[in-house]
C-alpha cells in the first residue's frame, strides 16, 4: 500500500457559498460517514481541517496574507489514506461528499519521501 494525501478545496470566503448551520451539520455527517467508510477498510491514516488564516512566505522573505490571496478556493482540510495505487486513491476521493458543492474539488497526491531517515 502507498500513502496518498487528499486535499479538499472549498470557497471559505464568499458569504453566499457558506452553508447554513443545519446544512453544515448534514455535510459534516456525510463527511464523517465517508471517512468512516475509509477507516473501516483500514485505509485511513489521519487528517484534519485547516483555519482560514495563514501566511505565504515567498522568495526573498516576501510574506503575504493567505493562503488564498489570489483565489477564493482554499484548502479546507486534508486526509491521508492508504491505497494500492492512484486509481484506488482517486476512487476513494471521488466519493468525498464535498464534491456535491459547486466549485469544490479534491486533489489526490501521492506522498513521496524527500528526507533521509538516518
Amino acid at each position: 500500500m502507498e500513502e496518498y494525501l487528499l486535499l479538499m478545496r472549498l470557497d471559505l470566503l464568499t458569504k453566499e457559498a457558506q452553508p447554513s448551520p443545519e446544512q453544515l451539520q448534514e455535510y459534516m455527517k456525510q463527511y464523517h460517514d465517508w471517512v468512516g467508510g475509509i477507516a473501516a477498510q483500514n485505509k485511513f491514516n489521519g487528517g484534519t481541517g485547516l483555519s482560514t488564516e495563514g501566511k505565504v512566505i515567498k522568495t526573498n522573505n516576501v510574506i503575504t496574507d493567505g493562503p488564498f490571496a489570489e483565489i477564493k478556493e482554499s484548502i479546507a482540510g486534508f486526509i491521508s489514506i492508504k491505497a494500492k495505487d492512484f486509481d484506488e486513491a482517486v476512487a476513494l476521493a471521488s466519493a468525498c461528499p464535498i464534491l456535491q458543492g459547486a466549485g469544490n474539488s479534491v486533489e489526490v497526491r501521492k506522498v513521496v519521501s524527500v528526507h533521509n531517515k538516518n
